[in-house]
């Protein structure tokens, strides 16, 4: 039994929280902490547990974060905070002896720029202070990951190609809102496409290329090419995919929406001057629409995120295969008080948690989490609310080129 802290209280903070707290063997005892406290209060008073408490802390800020680290001594920060906070967060997790886990890759500010390089930078500090660092520990980051080695594992001599595809199916009701931090989400479908085609990176325009795929239970759904960062690290883990390219749905309105948001330059992330003041666009923009964690109530409809590969089979003879979960909003909603969205990402963060706290996942250093066994992870994923399925030898349905 172990205690952890979980760094911020959104929807992937808010089902964190739930999902740890189901586990009290594992979670001895749970801290919720961000910028605004009594957001932390509101997750803790609906869960309703004595181990479950709260407190206050600048993520931005290393000392800050020290001295919550030492005030409560955590076994692990679990970090669903904002990406930009990465770095601080592991800095201050060195300083105070405490094992890392977050969700996705540190980005800069000014810049939307997605890469590990940053985090990487830290592998040999943390392997030194016998401190483990679990990167990426969402869904897609994420559960991505831990498919495709679960595949390698259990069904490939050799991998060749690699999509994964993302599909939310469902319907908020609102004209425009995104699922998760709406600074983020933009940032992350506006900037330029990439895909790893033989050794190489090719970058593409921002949604310049999509398709139709069907997706179980759902049906035939257009997907557009965009750049994810568990891309880099899988092709380096997993050197015999040749081709490797990440896939998300988007419906008409959303994608009209978001061109008039940059025609007019409200997806801009640099500072401009109004009534004497410096604003970010985006920022502002964030504070006035739909916050993502108001949206699960009347959300219908479901997620459906997995991974097509092809390649050799164990006896060296051309396979496929389909690994994919599909997760209804409003279940996610009536357990959790939370959409999909947010659900899919907290639930294999409080996973990945267990794994290192149950021993494991324990390695010193920082890794992404297709280097651990994806056994222990799939067992607990298959009945901790994000049941997976496969399809074996079937069509993939991906374009074989662009």
């Amino acid at each position: 039994m172990s205690k952890v802290i979980i760094i911020g209280a959104g929807g992937v903070g808010t089902v964190v929280a739930h999902k740890c707290a189901q586990h009290h063997d594992v979670f001895s005892e749970i801290v919720i902490a961000s910028r605004t406290q009594s957001k932390c209060d509101a997750v803790a008073r609906a869960i309703n547990k004595p181990w479950v408490s709260t407190d206050r802390v600048d993520a931005d800020n290393v000392d800050d974060l020290v001295a919550l680290f030492n005030r409560h001594n955590p076994k692990m920060v679990i970090n669903v905070a904002l990406p930009y906070q990465d770095l601080t967060i592991m800095e201050a997790c060195l300083k105070c002896g405490v094992n890392y886990l977050d969700t996705a890759n540190y980005e800069p500010k000014d810049v939307a720029h997605f890469e590990y390089s940053w985090q990487w930078a830290y592998r040999e500090r943390f392997e030194k202070a016998g401190l483990t660092a679990i990167l990426g520990c969402g869904f897609d980051p994420g559960v991505s990951g831990v498919f495709t080695a679960y595949a390698a594992k259990h069904y490939f001599s050799a991998m060749e190609t690699l999509d994964i595809v993302d599909c939310n199916a469902g319907n908020h009701g609102k004209a425009f809102a995104t699922n998760f931090n709406p600074e983020i989400n933009i940032r992350e479908i506006t900037q330029n496409g990439r895909y790893y085609l033989d050794k190489q990176w090719v970058t593409t325009e921002p949604l310049q290329y999509h398709c139709s795929l069907n997706y179980p239970n759902i049906g035939p759904r257009e997907s557009y090419l965009l750049y994810h960062e568990e891309l880099e690290s899988l092709v380096q883990n997993f050197p015999t995919i040749r081709r490797a390219r990440f896939w998300m749905t988007f419906g008409q309105e959303y994608l009209t929406h978001l061109r008039v948001i940059q025609n007019i330059g409200m997806a801009r992330i640099d500072e401009v001057e109004y009534n004497g003041q410096k604003i970010v666009p985006l920022q502002f923009l964030k504070a006035v629409l739909p916050n993502p964690q108001d949206l699960g109530k009347n959300y219908t409809g479901e997620t459906s995120i997995g991974c097509r590969i092809s390649g050799l089979d164990k006896d060296g003879k051309p396979m496929t295969y389909y690994i994919y979960n599909n997760c209804s909003h409003h279940d996610a909603f009536t357990e959790t008080g939370m959409q999909a969205v947010s659900y899919t990402t907290g639930v294999p963060a409080m996973i990945g948690a267990m794994m290192f706290l149950t021993g494991k996942w324990n390695m010193p250093g920082v890794h992404n989490v297709e280097e651990f066994d994806p056994d222990p992870f799939m067992e607990q994923l298959a009945v901790c609310g994000l049941p997976w399925h496969e399809i074996l030898n079937g069509d993939l349905e991906v374009p074989n080129t662009l």
